[in-house]
């Protein structure tokens, strides 16, 4: 039985933000640099006999969160997710989930917290393919030095964040 992928279109002040969804919660949420082919190309990688649906009904409940959390009016995200990667990625994942809204850490802790303290630019590849933007939170991930470091969304867009948060 082929799986369906629903998927949605969000607008945002910064751009347009697509978000997908299997049965078991919310696969994927784009930069607002990103458009409709990134999504289909993550999902060929991941999900290659998915159906992809749209159904903006089915993916309300994501963007009313998702927006609530642009808007400065949430802190943390109460929803299912379905984070699909490797066994390392999941675990450097579930690591960004657990920093606190407003916190900031370094590459250098999430790989000491997950065990692996050697593994800092693993640890930075594992963030820059977070397919669950702003709800997985990669931006609260700076350099030892302070450095903010990358972001797929932009530097500006992981500024406006943390900025949102209560840094800079």
């Amino acid at each position: 039985m082929t799986e369906t992928i629903y998927y949605s279109q969000m607008e945002t002040e910064d751009g347009d933000v697509f978000l997908a969804t299997t049965t078991q919660g919310l696969c994927y949420v784009s930069p607002q640099n990103e458009g409709m082919q990134e999504l289909k190309s993550w999902l060929e990688r991941h999900y290659p006999e998915a159906q992809l649906v749209k159904d903006k009904e089915k993916l309300s409940f994501y963007e009313t969160q998702l927006q609530e959390f642009l808007d400065g009016a949430r802190e943390e995200f109460a929803l299912p997710v379905e984070l699909i990667g490797t066994d390392f990625q999941k675990a450097v994942w579930t690591e960004l989930r657990n920093i606190p809204f407003g916190e900031i850490h370094t590459y250098s802790q999430i790989a000491e917290r997950i065990g692996n303290p050697k593994a800092v630019r693993a640890v930075g590849s594992a963030i820059g393919a977070n397919p669950l933007l702003f709800v997985v939170p990669c931006h609260r991930v700076v350099r030892k030095n302070g450095e903010m470091g990358g972001f797929r969304g932009g530097l500006p867009m992981k500024e406006k964040l943390l900025k949102l948060e209560g840094h800079g």
